[in-house]
């Protein structure tokens, strides 16, 4: 049976290069995106299907959910990265911790029911180094404590699902897109390598942790 994939953010960078590399892995892709037009537009580009979807909106999340029905694989791609002092600019904190830590969390909400009496599920969040504490927490004010609060989630989450559903953490790296600009030395496809692979796991293969370049990453 054809596995349903919801990648959130898929309309462009590296989201969308997940998602095409999913479809390539024969399953059915939906992108989330804000701008329903937007990922409308994506998704024709690469024979994947569309929801208007804003994750830091519960209601909008609810909308998604009964539009497209049971999710076999999501990808928590979505992100926001404000460079301001977040103390300074506390609009930053919430909307990055909305965005990047309650959605996905509601996202898992919504589809883990089926991916337990599926007997299958993978969730990837996408993470980065610079939410890593091992890597020093380096990341710009709002977004590194996001993303350090979304790794701790998927640690957590771990021991509350079953094995066959399985959760892990994404480092893609310094990717070429809009958030990462256009100096960094990866290219999208390169950045989509990691989730993919996590996205589409056996039976046998890790849960609950960090990885870049398919290789553990500390916390």
């Amino acid at each position: 049976m054809t596995k349903t994939v919801l990648v959130t953010g898929g309309n462009r960078g590296i989201g969308l290069a997940i998602a095409k590399g999913l479809i390539a892995n024969d399953r059915r892709v939906i992108i989330g995106a804000r701008d329903l037009a937007s990922g409308m537009e994506a998704a024709e580009t690469i024979g994947a299907e569309a929801v208007e979807l804003d994750v830091s909106d519960r209601q909008s999340i609810q909308r998604c959910a009964e539009y497209i029905g049971p999710v076999d694989i999501l990808v928590n791609n979505a992100g926001v990265l404000y460079d301001r002092r977040v103390l300074q600019n506390p609009g930053d904190f919430d909307v990055s911790m909305a965005t990047m830590v309650h959605g996905p969390f509601y996202l898992i909400q919504q589809f883990e029911d089926h991916m337990r009496k599926n007997n299958f599920g993978r969730i990837v969040n996408m993470s980065s180094e610079w939410g890593s504490f091992s890597e020093g927490l380096l990341g710009p004010n709002a977004y590194g404590i996001a993303k350090a609060a979304l790794n701790a989630m998927t640690k957590a989450l771990s021991a509350q699902l079953p094995n066959n559903v399985k959760i892990n953490s994404a480092c893609p790296g310094w990717v070429r897109t809009g958030m990462g600009g256009f100096t960094a030395p990866r290219s999208p496809e390169e950045g989509a390598d990691t989730p993919i692979w996590l996205a589409t796991l056996p039976d046998d293969g890790p849960t609950g942790g960090f990885f870049r370049d398919r290789e553990p990453l500390g916390w």
